[in-house]
This record gives structure tokens, C-alpha cells and sequence, in this order.
């Protein structure tokens, strides 16, 4: 009599078969929503396409074109202006602030929660509001600056102020930076401060020689993802322009062109384009930021030669 022997499936190939069964969501998520998409866009890019009719092939076309395209070049420098000044602003009060909300004082719980809340409300409810309190007649800033005397400028309806409107209104969210750079400081060993004070060093050569090397790993992460979400900013500028770009083109960031082109202009070749332009500068923006942190970035344990 043959007996019929179920195959035994060891425990390490049950745990892979889990795994797979929990990640599938993802997975599935990532080729149909992220790659796919990536993938389509890439192609699109070669192509003359509208969305109505069919694509038709037009080689390096949308990306020679970028190049004669004065708005292009516009969108590239607004978002770089905004970066120049607005990254190493939030990294910097971010990181003081988070100094500050590492001591053990009485209510520090609420003060950190009081710094943090405003990094969870939504773009377009900041961008209102902002909007609301730099109205050049109405709002609350230029009558704060009217009382004391100063005449306010128009904001976000003047081509010069705009952009430093837009920074001012970028540090309403530096919480979720102050939050990591939060978890680097109490990370410290207090041990290396105890040790310092043993040789003399004070507070200032303290937070030199110790605290920065030591959360040096937190910046470059903050600096990065920084990078990356700095480059891709769109809803304050579309919510505050209406989508148009702001006066004299002064808030046309480079994806709220690109937006323009997909969704207005109906050129998703073109704008497909671009979409591969900023990835590929990104990219390399980012590589040399890897590149840069073996001078700078300091990890526990790790020895330098």
C-alpha cells in the first residue's frame, strides 16, 4: 500500500512564504504605481503626446526643446534661489531648536509638541493661511510692521518678495526636522560629555568635539531628504499663485511647471521630460552629497584614517 507523504516545508521557507504574503501589498503597489508609472514616462518623454490621442514618436525633441524654453530656465532658477536659502535655514533652526528642547526642564514635553504640531497640518491649510497673514492690506504681518512704524512690502504679490515669503513660510514646518535631529542629541552617550568635563572642556568645545560629530549622521539624513523634498516643492507655490506662478513668473517653481505642461498645457511628453531632467539632477546632486560625507560624517565606532 503506497502512502502519500505531504512535502515538509521547513520553518525558514514558511517564514519566506509570510514575508512575501505581507510585502505583496507593497510590491504589487511599487510595479503599478511606482515603476510602471516611471517606466510610461520615460517613454512618454520620446514622444509628442496629449493625452487624448495616441503618442507619436519624437525622438530627443521634448528634450532639446527644454533648452530653448525660457520658463524652463525661469522654473530652474526659482526653485534654485528657494533652495539656497531656504535648506540651510530649516537645517540650521531645526537643529538649534532641537539643542534647546534636549534639556531637562520642567514642561519640555510641551514645549516639544507646541514646536512639532505645525509639521503635521496640511499644505494647503498652511498655504492659506500664510496667505491670509501676508496680504499686504490686510493681513496681520505688514499691520504688526505698521504699528512700529515700517511700511510692509506687498509679499506675495511683489516679484522681489515673494520668494522670501515662501522661505518665512517654509520654517512654519521645520518641527519634523527639529524632531530627528531630537533623536540624534538624546542618542549622544552622556558618558562622552562626562568625560570632556573630566579634561576641562566647556559647553561650547563640548558641543563642537562632541554633539556635532556625533549627530553628524542626522544632518547628512536631514540634508538629503531635505534636498529631495526642497526640489520637489509645489503645493504652497501652486495654493498661493492660484497655479499661475506668482507676479513676473517670480513662483514658478520647476514641478509646478511641470504641472503646468501635464495637466494645463496638455504636453505630457514634454513635461515627461522634465520629469527625467530633475531626477537625473537630483540624482547627482545627492551622489555628491554620499561622496562629500566620508570628510564629514562621523559614525560610532568607525575609525578615520
Amino acid at each position: 500500500m503506497a502512502f502519500l507523504h505531504k512535502p515538509k516545508i521547513t520553518l525558514r521557507t514558511q517564514d519566506a512564504i509570510w514575508s512575501y504574503f505581507f510585502i505583496g501589498p507593497w510590491i504589487i503597489g511599487f510595479f503599478a504605481f511606482t515603476l510602471g508609472p516611471m517606466i510610461a514616462s520615460f517613454y512618454y518623454s520620446f514622444n509628442k503626446y496629449n493625452i487624448v490621442t495616441p503618442p507619436q514618436w519624437f525622438g530627443f525633441a521634448n528634450y532639446s526643446k527644454l533648452f530653448a524654453d525660457p520658463l524652463f530656465w525661469q522654473s530652474i532658477k526659482v526653485t534654485l534661489q528657494f533652495a539656497i536659502l531656504a535648506l540651510p535655514l530649516n537645517l540650521i533652526i531645526g537643529y538649534l531648536l532641537a539643542v534647546l528642547l534636549n534639556q531637562k526642564v520642567p514642561g519640555i514635553n510641551l514645549w516639544r509638541t507646541l514646536y512639532y504640531l505645525p509639521a503635521v497640518i496640511s499644505g494647503v491649510a498652511v498655504a492659506i493661511l500664510w496667505s491670509r497673514l501676508f496680504n499686504p492690506n490686510l493681513g496681520w504681518i505688514n499691520y504688526a510692521l505698521r504699528v512700529i512704524g515700517i511700511k510692509g512690502p506687498a509679499w506675495l504679490q511683489s516679484p522681489d518678495w515673494a520668494i522670501p515669503a515662501l522661505i518665512i513660510m517654509s520654517l512654519w514646518s521645520v518641527g519634523g526636522t527639529m524632531i530627528i535631529y531630537l533623536s540624534g542629541l538624546q542618542g549622544v552617550p552622556t558618558t562622552l560629555y562626562e568625560a570632556a568635563r573630566v579634561d576641562g572642556a566647556n559647553k561650547f568645545q563640548s558641543f563642537i568635539h562632541i554633539t556635532l560629530p556625533m549627530t553628524s549622521p542626522v544632518i547628512f539624513f536631514n540634508l538629503v531628504m531635505g534636498l529631495i523634498s526642497t526640489f520637489q516643492y509645489f503645493t504652497i507655490a501652486f495654493t498661493t499663485s492660484g497655479g499661475t506662478g506668482g507676479p513676473a513668473r517670480s513662483t514658478l517653481f520647476y514641478n509646478l511647471y511641470l504641472y503646468q505642461n501635464a495637466f494645463a498645457y496638455f504636453e505630457m511628453g514634454y513635461a515627461s521630460a522634465m520629469a527625467w531632467i530633475l531626477f537625473f539632477f537630483v540624482l547627482a546632486l545627492t551622489m555628491l552629497i554620499f561622496r562629500s560625507s566620508a570628510a564629514w560624517v562621523f559614525y560610532e565606532g568607525e575609525i578615520k584614517q
